[in-house]
């Protein structure tokens, strides 16, 4: 064991390292230029467009044609069954079964609510007791953040371009499992919908996302109908999904698209993840952003859906959030501007628009900096360390992201969690990285493959210290916050 005392003035050094570094970079950019040798353009390569670099990348490659090719590769991974453990496998199970499997939770739920003893004050309890509990959806759940965990840092279990997209487009269509019911469906949601559309069109993301039972109970779709109107998630397709606020749209337009949307609904005890109930929907003329729209049933909303995703105002509000996610925290106009031109010529199609962002000097320039966000940094380091090992791995893991305010599918509003250095770079969270470097650290070989991609003063400061440390400072070091 290495002396805690040691331990701790090396993170307290390399903390306030850090935070200088961070301080002195937004007072002072890197001179303008692009990076376009090996290993700068390596690592900004590697730890964007996946998470971090493997030892077989430390040689010299053609960063550019290799970021390229990465494109064609995460889509051909897409169009195949994601490599999910036996253990987890269940998450991904054909819908109606989850569903019928939910339904019978919730039935015996009511049983075990039924034969309750009143407690003291004569209440019954509103849930069971723990012992007797059914447990189904909470392993749904947690089999779905393990998996994420363990795909977001192996590449021979997931291509890491997909696992970033898969990142990104979940926080842009974000569920919360904190809601009891799409706690069941959250790893299906992400399998099926997120990492399966995540390199082609958008429009057939957005229509695969509006019929899964996880948004369709997320943002209360379920439960609207003719009868009882629930505008949430029309409300959000526009302000979060789509147009984004100034769009262009009224509260007029949030009200008839939730009229066009009515009968969306999920049927649990027939085993339906979607289902279109005719008689729940609004039957009655419609106009939605100056279109009129006549009862035709379940394809008023899948029109209506396309329509939106289709919008210049569409384009741009996902080519800035692509840009932020990729390039810079503000990026350049210049470069949203094409990224929304490619989107709108070629019908959102997102290998397309990836290759126009990939291609672009502004990927590559030195001055657009990013700074790891909590599950950046962990998978990061877990990529580094040669990926999952074990149940540990993956429990440290989902704890530190908990503790640093990015818990996996725990983000609770439809908004996403941010991206920008000002959201997470602060002390007490960059002692929590360090933390969770050293535990990651005692339990792997050192890599020191990523000498390569550190500093001269980095790899100086580490080699002062003992070598059953170094791991650790290697992983908390300001170079590795980078991307």
């Amino acid at each position: 064991m290495h002396n805690p005392f040691i331990a701790s003035r090396l993170v307290t050094a390399t903390i306030a390292a850090l935070t200088s570094l961070m301080a002195n970079a937004q007072t002072s950019p890197l001179p303008l230029g692009i990076t376009d040798s090996a290993p700068p353009a390596v690592w900004r390569a590697t730890s964007r467009l996946w998470y971090a670099p493997t030892p077989d990348q430390t040689a010299a490659m053609a960063p550019r044609t290799w970021a390229l090719s990465q494109i064609d590769a995460a889509y051909a991974a897409s169009q195949q069954a994601p490599a999910i453990p036996p253990e987890l496998a269940r998450i991904n199970a054909p819908l109606g079964d989850i569903a019928r499997d939910f339904q019978a939770e919730r039935e015996s739920r009511k049983i075990l609510r039924a034969q309750a003893v009143p407690d003291a004050s004569g209440q019954i309890p509103l849930s069971p007791p723990a012992a007797d509990a059914p447990v189904f959806s909470r392993d749904m759940a947690q089999s779905a953040a393990a998996w994420r965990v363990m795909a977001c840092s192996d590449p021979a279990l997931e291509n890491p371009l997909l696992a970033r997209m898969t990142e990104f487009w979940f926080n842009h269509l974000n569920v919360f499992v904190g809601k009891g019911n799409v706690r069941p469906f959250v790893g299906h949601y992400a399998v099926n919908v997120i990492r399966g559309h995540a390199l082609g069109r958008f429009e057939d993301l957005l229509l695969a996302s509006a019929r899964h039972p996880a948004m369709l109970y997320y943002l209360d779709q379920a439960q609207s109908n003719s009868r009882g109107l629930n505008e949430n998630y029309a409300r959000e397709l526009m302000e979060l999904h789509t147009l984004g606020v100034g769009g262009g749209y009224t509260q007029n337009d949030v009200h008839e698209l939730a009229r066009i949307l009515t009968g969306w609904t999920v049927n649990l005890r027939d085993g339906e993840g979607f289902r279109f109930a005719e008689r729940l929907h609004d039957k009655g003329d419609k106009t939605f952003l100056g279109r009129p729209y006549t009862n035709q049933g379940q394809q008023e909303g899948e029109d209506a859906i396309r329509f939106l995703a289709r919008q210049p105002a569409t384009a741009q509000r996902v080519s800035e959030r692509l840009a932020t996610f990729f390039v810079a925290d503000k990026p350049p106009a210049a470069l949203v501007a094409r990224l929304r031109q490619t989107f709108l010529a070629s019908q959102g199609d997102m290998r397309a628009v990836m290759r126009t962002l990939v291609s672009s000097p502004e990927f590559w320039a030195a001055d657009n900096q990013l700074f790891k966000t909590p599950m950046d940094f962990a998978c990061s380091a877990l990529t580094a360390g040669g990926g999952v090992k074990d149940r540990r791995d993956v429990t440290q893991t989902l704890g530190f992201l908990a503790q640093a305010g990015q818990p996996m599918h725990g983000w609770p509003t439809p908004d996403g969690y941010k991206t920008d250095a000002a959201t997470w770079l602060a002390p007490e969270a960059l002692t929590r990285r360090a933390d969770f470097a050293m535990g990651l650290a005692a339990r792997i070989a050192e890599p020191v493959y990523l000498n390569a991609f550190l500093s001269p003063a980095t790899q100086e400061r580490i080699a002062r210290e003992p070598a059953k440390i170094r791991t650790g400072l290697m992983l908390s070091s300001p170079d590795f916050m980078r991307k």
